[in-house]
């Protein structure tokens, strides 16, 4: 299967550029993390790798490894200054149409803020 095309204009990559403004929660060399303007927890934050990579099967076979490492150390990060750590989170990562994937960059979310229930919906 051949990999979606990276959209450098997608919102990412103008969140990334400074055209669309976030509330922003950290940002390195490596990362940005910001919160969700549709929060689906009371903490719903997205963590975003400064590059341009549609899924994490494109940023694990494409970055380079100092890349991967900074951005997944940012992940963490983000968890431990908001506090997140003793009361628990959770990360979630879509992939591709299957897992709803909204935007074509890859993006990590952070749920937390109350006990959030089962992964996923179990069907009938």
């Amino acid at each position: 299967m051949t990999p979606k095309a990276y959209d450098p204009e997608n919102i990412f990559a103008k969140i990334l550029r400074g055209e669309i403004p976030c509330n922003k929660v950290f940002e390195d060399e490596h990362a940005l993390a910001f919160h969700d303007i549709n929060p689906q927890a009371p903490v719903h934050v997205l963590v975003i790798p400064k590059g341009d990579y549609v899924s994490m099967d494109d940023f694990t076979a494409s970055a380079p490894e100092e890349l991967i490492v900074g951005f997944f150390r940012a992940v963490g990060e983000v968890a431990r200054g908001l506090n997140l750590v003793d009361p628990g989170y959770r990360l979630l990562a879509n992939s591709g149409a299957d897992a709803h994937q909204e935007v074509a960059h890859l993006h990590v979310h952070i749920f937390a803020g109350r006990r959030l229930g089962p992964m996923l919906v179990r069907p009938d």
